[in-house]
């Protein structure tokens, strides 16, 4: 395989990657904008306020490019990968993140993120996309925009399946939240995973439903409102679905949702070995790489 203009040459048993940190949004912007909505959540992390809370790292050699991010939300730690696995296993060997995150890849990217994760509650998910365009609004029941003063009765529509769950006002407020009222109860919720007006994309989630409502399209009215609120400012729109639920597919597509790929989402926890090896790997890669202005990572073969 052709090094692709790289100034060093691989040998029989091992490949070099020159691991680069990316710091200017511009550069981060190139590399994500041809896979927009692949990457509509990094994307949303350039917004400032957002964009000082990540780290972003870049590989290229001979299999091509890789691009890792790290962030911090307030619902935690995220790890997004993308690009050339190979590439992106030579970034993941020397900056494997924290020690406890929210992991979304493709599926051509597990063999390198199981070499630095455990991985638990993996996913396979479907990426959809909506814009302006070929969006359908569906209005069966009428949505309320919700807002950090609702955080109560949020958590407890959340936890009606059995599970607690402790969102904050601040998550409400950040975020753009609709939902369905029934007889004074909030019984159906949509909201987002990330907002970024500056890059016009947003990720839709948090879709919910009490269990005793549902089959009636309240979640669907909701995702409705919350999609036609963020196409407002946003290009495109996107989401994650289960794609084994039937259902849920067929309800975004009536919204004018299309697919746009395969994903894999999964809670990462770090292996205890990369953890111990990333640091004596990252200098020794720093030393070798320090004339090219970053870090050059073999990969074995």
């Amino acid at each position: 395989m052709a090094e692709r203009g790289l100034p060093w040459a691989a040998g029989r048993d091992r490949r070099e990657y020159l691991v680069r940190t990316l710091r200017g949004r511009d550069a981060i912007r190139e590399r994500l904008r041809p896979q927009r909505e692949h990457s509509a959540y990094a994307l949303a992390q350039l917004e400032p306020g957002l964009f000082e809370r990540t780290r972003w790292f870049e590989a290229e050699g001979p299999g091509g490019r890789g691009l890792v991010t790290h962030s911090r939300g307030g619902l935690g730690e995220a790890t997004f990968v993308t690009g050339d696995p190979e590439a992106a296993a030579a970034i993941l060997s020397i900056e494997p993140g924290p020690a406890r995150s929210y992991l979304t890849c493709k599926p051509e990217h597990l063999e390198a993120v199981r070499n630095v994760y455990h991985l638990s509650n993996s996913q396979p998910m479907l990426r959809m996309a909506v814009t302006a365009a070929t969006f359908q609004p569906h209005e069966v029941a009428p949505a309320v925009r919700l807002l950090g003063i609702d955080i109560r009765r949020i958590n407890q529509l959340y936890g009606s399946d059995g599970n607690p769950t402790y969102y904050e006002a601040e998550h409400i407020d950040g975020g753009v939240y609709r939902g369905v009222v029934v007889s004074g109860r909030l019984v159906a919720i949509a909201g987002t995973h990330a907002v970024s007006p500056q890059e016009r994309v947003a990720v839709v989630g948090n879709v919910f439903t009490h269990p005793r409502q549902r089959g009636q399209g309240y979640a669907t009215a909701a995702t409705s409102a919350a999609t036609e609120t963020l196409l407002e400012t946003c290009e495109t729109v996107v989401l994650t679905v289960d794609p084994n639920n039937g259902p849920a597919v067929a309800a975004y597509r009536r919204l004018g949702y299309r697919d746009s790929g395969e994903m894999v989402e999964a809670t990462a926890m770090r292996r205890d070995s990369a953890a111990l090896l990333a640091l004596p790997r990252r200098l020794l890669a720093r030393m070798r790489g320090r004339e090219r202005g970053g870090a050059i990572v073999s990969v074995r073969l």
